[in-house]
């Protein structure tokens, strides 16, 4: 019972933790410091530890010799490298999700839809955070795709990494609101299995998202 309830803080503090550097609180480039994450979110050394260990193996921490663990960072251009990608495999998923998903799985996309409104009404519609795995948009439809091989691309650590940068696109005033529009409208192409609709709507909706994190960028109001 011991064991399980560490395991079972180490959970919560790799969730609190990875929600945390996804939304910004715990910034790029930051150091990480036990002794300050223990006072600040109250987790005991061991489960802190074991959690740090997942984030780094999902590439949100990096270690470098001589200067400790950091929340890992990333340049502009790199960000928009990823982003070209994302949008390229994205799309073919979305495409094969048409053909493939089954109805109970858009039926459940339909659910986690109607849920994400929930949430953007309580937050007024200032941002649009979606957990990872199932109750994840695109991690739905990137496993409907029922394709391994881009599963795995789209799924490991472009997947962690990106979803940094998805947040504070959705932070973006106005953003959230269209987002979840033109999730509606992927949704509503993947019904009619219509394939190539599909495959544009997604590349449309992340080559927007793409373009709104370099607007910012450029105006001086995001860094890197």
């Amino acid at each position: 019972m011991k064991d399980l309830d560490s395991r079972t803080r180490a959970d919560m503090a790799f969730e609190v933790l990875q929600t945390a550097i996804v939304k910004g609180e715990i910034p790029a480039g930051q150091k990480i410091s036990e002794a300050d994450l223990t006072a600040r979110f109250g987790y005991g050394r061991g489960p802190l530890r074991e959690a740090l260990q997942r984030l780094e193996g999902r590439g949100l921490i990096v270690r470098k010799a001589h200067s400790g663990a950091r929340v890992v960072t990333l340049s502009f251009d790199e960000v928009m490298d990823l982003y070209e990608v994302r949008e390229a495999l994205e799309g073919m998923a979305c495409r094969q999700a048409a053909l493939r998903m089954t109805q109970a799985e858009k039926d459940d996309l339909k659910r986690l839809l109607e849920s994400h409104e929930k949430d953007i009404e309580e937050e007024n519609g200032a941002a649009y955070y979606q957990k990872e795995g199932d109750f994840d948009f695109h991690y739905r439809i990137i496993s409907g795709s029922k394709n391994a091989h881009l599963s795995k691309l789209l799924t490991g650590d472009l997947y962690h990494l990106l979803r940094l940068f998805r947040y504070r696109s959705s932070t973006i005033t106005g953003r959230p609101v269209r987002a979840f529009r033109e999730h509606w409208r992927i949704l509503e192409a993947l019904e009619e299995k219509d394939g190539e609709l599909a495959e544009l709507l997604m590349r449309r909706h992340i080559s927007k998202a793409r373009a709104d994190i370099q607007r910012r960028y450029n105006s001086g109001q995001l860094k890197f």
